[in-house]
């Protein structure tokens, strides 16, 4: 579902209470200011979307983010912010959610859409949901299905983008082409308004904007792992790809699972099965994080907010995964402002001279 939507603001006050008319009857509102004006917003396709939008991986998700129902209120609170302050585009996956909570965050995002309060901004959401491209989805027939069961879940009547989560060219060649005639058919039949990829290589991803194209469908939008820990050459090559041929590149994991957040050390790791690979990466990144606390301070802005505001200077549209209202005042803070390009240049440096990687995903094709 999409529309266009109210201006996001900052409130700022340039008067003191005592300027102020004694009147009980004065009429005087502080002056609003936008964290981005509406010709910042990006177009993909037949969508318009914000700059930034939130990723909700961790909604449903015990194993990893350590999710409980008690969270509920705190996440609607969250969405609720990021929606008040212009965000419109909301990641989600029908896999999200581990055990009898596998749906989960398609379920709270719909909640949480029917129960905000105002219909404009309401109806300017765009969900990007994705569908696993699990051995049992054989046929075209199957996937739409799946998408059918996301807009239950959702209780939507269209999905804004519908995404194939990944792509089976590297273990399972044949149902590849079903998966792709199942985006045909969700799109034609009007269950999504735009059809997208995630964890597509360039060689890929080309072959199925071709194939699309050919059979009348315009790719909206290609999602990959994209962060100043991962700007090896396919990202950069699927970046270029996405620009030449029109398509909006979706940047996942822009802080690296947290490891550019600056809240973690060696000797202070993240609870569950992250910590395993944060003893493995963090060590070889202190050339990088300390350029980012080097710029965050001289811009009186925090690590997190420098490394997404990278990402959105490279082009694309990062999707941070918010948990708490904490983390959407922070990232909030990545809009409205741009690193230089010296400081880009220096990221981009001290990211090459750190020796560890984040550990590419194991769905990305070539």
């Amino acid at each position: 579902m999409a529309f266009s939507i109210s201006t996001p603001t900052y409130h700022f006050n340039c008067f003191s209470s005592s300027d102020l008319p004694s009147s009980p009857s004065s009429s005087f509102r502080p002056f609003k200011f936008p964290l981005f004006w509406s010709w910042q917003k990006v177009k993909m396709g037949p969508l318009t979307v914000s700059p930034m939008g939130f990723g909700t991986w961790a909604w449903g998700n015990q194993l990893l983010w350590g999710y409980k129902e008690s969270m509920d209120t705190d996440l609607q609170q969250t969405f609720n912010l990021a929606v008040e302050n212009g965000i419109n585009l909301f990641d989600t996956a029908d896999s999200y959610g581990t055990g009898r909570l596998n749906g989960q965050s398609e379920k709270l995002l719909g909640k949480f859409i029917r129960e905000f309060p105002g219909k404009r901004m309401q109806d300017d959401i765009v969900i990007a949901t994705k569908f696993a491209a699990y051995p049992w989805r054989l046929t075209p027939g199957q996937f739409v299905k799946a998408c059918r069961a996301s807009l239950e879940r959702l209780q939507l009547k269209q999905i804004g983008i519908g995404q194939l989560h990944w792509s089976t060219a590297n273990y399972a060649p044949p149902q590849e082409l079903a998966l792709w005639d199942g985006l045909v058919a969700m799109y034609e039949k009007g269950l999504v308004q735009a059809v997208g990829v995630s964890n597509y290589g360039p060689k890929q991803l080309v072959k199925i904007h071709d194939y699309l194209k050919a059979r009348g469908v315009p790719l909206c939008s290609a999602q990959v792992q994209f962060s100043l820990l991962s700007m090896g050459k396919d990202q950069i090559e699927i970046r270029n790809i996405c620009d030449s041929l029109g398509i909006g590149l979706i940047a996942y994991s822009p802080l690296g699972l947290g490891m550019l957040t600056g809240k973690y050390t060696s000797s202070r790791l993240p609870l569950g099965p992250r910590a395993l690979l944060f003893r493995q990466i963090l060590p070889g990144l202190e050339p990088l994080l300390s350029s980012l606390r080097e710029i965050a301070q001289k811009r009186n802005k925090t690590l997190p907010q420098v490394a997404i505001n990278w990402c959105i200077c490279n082009g694309t549209i990062p999707i941070p995964g918010i948990k708490t209202v904490k983390q959407v005042e922070e990232n909030l803070g990545a809009l409205g402002w741009r690193l230089s390009s010296d400081e880009l240049l220096q990221l981009e440096f001290a990211a090459r001279e750190s020796p560890q990687k984040m550990i590419q995903n194991i769905f990305q094709t070539r």
